[in-house]
């Protein structure tokens, strides 16, 4: 028989293609769909709030791109355009105005001035209504009522002055002395009631007439009466409700701001005189203060280095 030839073996191996929309590539092309689309919504919403002047602008520069390219040029549309170079210096259409002197226009700040007068005024007018209140209270008491003529209220440059002055037969303290005699004591608790109304700082001031002690100047004298006295009102104030904190300064200014300076002896130079300050008296006092003690630390400092050079020079 005869033999049979061998037959090859034949493999035969398939490959599958995935077919057409079952594959991944149309999501490549609908993303760079939607990213085009996303572009084309951002440029009509920037294009949208743009104003008149900055669409000339742009539209200006895009006509003539070879010659901005070349010459170059200022800038072009409003006054802080991004596109720089030639073409119309355009200016806003609306909110803007070009500079007749063909300057920049400078951003528009507040008006810290109009600001500080509006601050002012308004301070001014709680210390006009406060002056009023006082008055009201004074002429509808019948305790304080007698004592009108003693009390003087106006405005001045620091804020509301209250002034309570000695008459002839009717002294606040008795001679040489700075024990508040009763009626006095019931003027300085009503007012102490009425000054928590406003936030305004409180300055404190004792004087007295020009007739000096016996003792003369060297011993006590009317410097240390009226600082006495002084600190008696305040303590009264203070027995009338007023925050304590409120007071800013205590000051006894014996006869050296005479209120009739015309007659130094005069009864109504003996006052006790209630400043409620203003914001600017105020930040004067506390700036004055801070100075003298920067002042006093620095001649300290001086007085250490002097003495320490001194002893070094000596060793």
């Amino acid at each position: 028989m005869a033999e049979q030839p061998v037959r090859p073996i034949i493999v035969k191996k398939i490959k599958k293609v995935s077919g057409g929309h079952h594959g991944g590539a149309w999501k490549i092309a609908y993303a760079d769909f939607v990213t085009a689309m996303m572009a084309f919504f951002l440029l009509m919403w920037l294009l949208g709030s743009a104003s008149k002047g900055q669409l000339e602008g742009i539209e200006s520069y895009f006509k003539t791109p070879l010659k901005v390219a070349l010459m170059g040029g200022p800038s072009v549309g409003a006054s802080d355009s991004l596109l720089k170079g030639g073409g119309k210096d355009l200016t806003k259409k609306q909110l803007q105005v070009k500079p007749k002197d063909g300057s920049k226009e400078k951003e528009k700040s507040p008006d810290l001035k109009e600001a500080q007068k509006a601050l002012e005024a308004q301070e001014k007018e709680k210390l006009e209504n406060l002056k009023a209140k006082i008055e009201s209270t004074i002429d509808s008491n019948i305790t304080l009522k007698q004592f009108k003529k003693q009390l003087m209220l106006d405005i001045t440059s620091e804020g509301l002055r209250i002034i309570i002055v000695d008459e002839q037969n009717r002294p606040m303290f008795n001679s040489a002395r700075a024990e508040l005699q009763p009626y006095a004591k019931k003027i300085l608790q009503e007012i102490g009631k009425m000054l928590n109304d406003v936030p305004n700082r409180i300055g404190l001031s004792g004087h007295t007439d020009a007739t000096p002690f016996s003792t003369g100047e060297s011993a006590y004298s009317n410097w240390e009466l009226s600082a006495d006295r002084a600190n008696a009102s305040r303590r009264e104030l203070i027995a009338g409700g007023m925050d304590e904190f409120k007071l800013l300064r205590v000051v006894g200014l014996s006869s050296s701001a005479l209120y009739d300076k015309e007659n130094p002896f005069n009864p109504i130079n003996r006052r006790i005189s209630i400043i409620v300050m203003n914001k600017k008296a105020e930040e004067r006092v506390i700036e004055d203060e801070s100075m003298l003690s920067v002042g006093n630390k620095e001649d300290a400092a001086a007085v250490i280095d002097g003495v320490n050079a001194t002893t070094e020079t000596a060793e």
